[in-house]
């Protein structure tokens, strides 16, 4: 009887963690939101350069091929409802700091308090990837416009709807920002002990089906160029992280056999 009333009194208990994380879960994604709507309020203000230059693509290849090519707005609230939309990819673009945060702030806490030292070196390895991602997809964009407009037929005019070319744009740039910071995540999941690095290297095969249909979905065009432009750094990134927890897990066995060595020796 005592230990079944003690299985009832530990039950309930036993699920705060779970409620606890929920409600910390909670905190964060609310904490990045507000940081995301801050910052396309930013955005709003941002819009009509970032417009400029993504439009340039379009503008060079028709004084350069003398052809009508040109970005239309089709309906009377469309310009009003894609600056809303380029604002709110802008917010998430220049809130990335703070939403990354959260993003490890939300993993630090079932971490050992030495791990939750990693905050720094977490941080800053996934702002430059994040903005070297997007900087990366700012050299594709060109290349895939001049791709998929190069199969205008000749003498025809090619009028793209601003909706579509400026989703297009905007999703491409941050699909490539949020895959550079992919292998941070694995990196930081191999330090905290979660993951290790041998579980990373035995999926390998899985992870490049992975990321090629990652890489296919993400890029918001069906060429295969712009595809393998995202799919080779990623390739890349994926086995540079493994080479990185590879050390760290190295360096932890090698504490581990020295703290038992010296247990040995104590007890000797």
């Amino acid at each position: 009887m005592t230990s079944s009333r003690a299985r009832r009194k530990v039950n309930p208990d036993a699920r705060m963690p779970l409620r606890a994380h929920l409600v910390e879960l909670r905190k964060r994604i609310t904490l990045a939101a507000i940081g995301i709507v801050l910052g396309a309020i930013g955005g709003w203000f941002l819009y009509t350069p970032v417009f400029e230059a993504i439009q340039a693509p379009i503008m060079e290849m028709a004084e350069r091929d003398d052809a009508l090519v040109t970005v239309n707005f089709a309906g009377l609230a469309s310009a009003l409802d894609m600056q809303l939309r380029v604002s709110l990819i802008l917010g998430v673009i220049i809130s990335s700091p703070w939403w990354l945060y959260q993003l490890w702030a939300f993993v630090a806490p079932g971490m050992r308090k030495i791990e939750r030292r990693y905050t720094i070196g977490f941080m800053a390895a996934a702002i430059p990837l994040f903005f070297g991602g997007i900087a990366f997809s700012w050299w594709v964009l060109p290349r895939a416009v001049a791709i998929l407009v190069g199969f205008t037929p000749e003498g025809a005019a090619n009028v793209l709807d601003a909706q579509m070319y400026l989703t297009f744009a905007m999703r491409l740039v941050l699909a490539f920002g949020i895959a550079f910071v992919f292998p941070v995540l694995m990196v930081a999941l191999s330090w905290a002990g979660v993951v290790p690095a041998r579980v990373w290297l035995r999926g390998w095969r899985w992870a490049i089906v992975i990321i090629a249909v990652g890489a296919a979905v993400l890029t918001p065009t069906p060429d295969a160029v712009t595809m393998m432009l995202m799919f080779v750094p990623m390739t890349i990134l994926y086995f540079a992280a493994i080479g990185v927890s590879m050390i760290r897990d190295r360096s932890r066995l090698r504490a581990k056999r020295e703290a038992r060595e010296s247990e040995a020796e104590q007890a000797a």
